[in-house]
């Protein structure tokens, strides 16, 4: 069987696609060239329902298992296969999935401030045409009604952020000696001392690799009227692209998108009043992660805190 032996299993807009590229050149670890198959993310075949472009990305899922395993097929002998997935430590069922069929999996977790997270995931998301809300609390405040709807879990802007409850749950199926935290800053801000952490971790050879080099960072576009239109072409073909085939979306997709991104700018940062807002939704979460981890977290809690980082 070619099964992984670690999972970089999150959390998204927090360097999980870095780590993947920067982990691929190390000649003992091969990582899969699909960076998200999603496979422990369902029992068998993805939802068909879903928000904007959701349904086109389920049929990305790697959900049959002989294709889960052909990802790893070439890898050299005796390098460590591993596959990222930033989904997996928010959907609970993907727990006892993923400890049933790989019962000695390493899994590297890379943590993000849960309100810098979720700015950055609403303003990917934004970027891509597919959010229609241009201000960030009130697409927060839709949250609840699109959750309920079936959206996917990348809308889940605050629900992806409650750490403390999801390593919880985590570590009831995977023993906590197999469980790498790490947080999106040192791995910006120290790429070649943490990377030699997540080496050590796995058991291979250490000072090889240095560099996270930026990975799906997407460009962030200004609220303008012509922008509002095109975005709203992208969401409208994102409701419906999945029943064309992907050469048939690009054609009409990737032009849109250029236009969307003409011209942009330096995303915005997470302001005063918004941290203000939205801390207070963390904070009994940010308290627990400190207790279930044994790591702290305090600075998460600072109403002065500020990410030194564009979203």
């Amino acid at each position: 069987m070619s099964l992984p032996d670690f999972l970089i299993a999150g959390v998204p807009k927090a360097g999980t696609s870095a780590l993947h590229a920067a982990l691929a050149p190390h000649p003992r670890l091969h990582l899969s060239a699909v960076k998200e198959p999603k496979f422990f993310l369902s029992d068998g075949p993805p939802p068909r329902r879903g928000g904007p472009g959701d349904v086109q990305t389920y049929q990305e899922h790697v959900w049959r298992r002989a294709d889960y395993e052909a990802l790893f097929d070439a890898a050299p002998p005796g390098a460590l296969r591993g596959e990222a997935t930033p989904f997996y430590l928010h959907d609970l069922d993907s727990h006892a999935r993923i400890a049933k069929l790989l019962p000695d999996v390493r899994i590297i977790l890379v943590l993000r401030d849960p309100v810098d997270r979720a700015h950055s995931n609403w303003a990917h998301l934004f970027g891509a045409g597919l959010e229609s809300e241009a201000d960030f609390l009130r697409a927060v405040q839709l949250e609840p009604r699109r959750v309920a709807a079936g959206w996917a879990q990348f809308w889940h802007y605050t629900g992806l952020g409650h750490y403390g409850s999801q390593l919880e749950h985590l570590l009831a199926h995977v023993d906590r000696e197999r469980v790498l935290l790490l947080r999106y800053r040192d791995l910006r801000d120290r790429p070649a001392e943490t990377l030699d952490r997540v080496c050590a971790f796995l058991g291979v050879e250490t000072g090889l690799l240095a560099e996270a080099p930026p990975e799906n960072v997407r460009a962030f576009v200004d609220d303008t009227r012509a922008n509002a239109a095109i975005r709203l072409a992208l969401r409208t073909g994102g409701r419906i692209g999945h029943h064309f085939p992907l050469p048939v979306r690009k054609v009409f997709r990737t032009p849109l998108l250029g236009l969307l991104h003409r011209r942009h700018g330096p995303r915005p940062r997470v302001t005063a009043a918004q941290r203000a807002t939205l801390l207070p939704r963390f904070a009994d979460e940010i308290r627990k992660l400190q207790d279930v981890s044994g790591e702290s977290y305090a600075d998460w809690l600072s109403l002065e805190h500020a990410s030194r980082y564009q979203p």
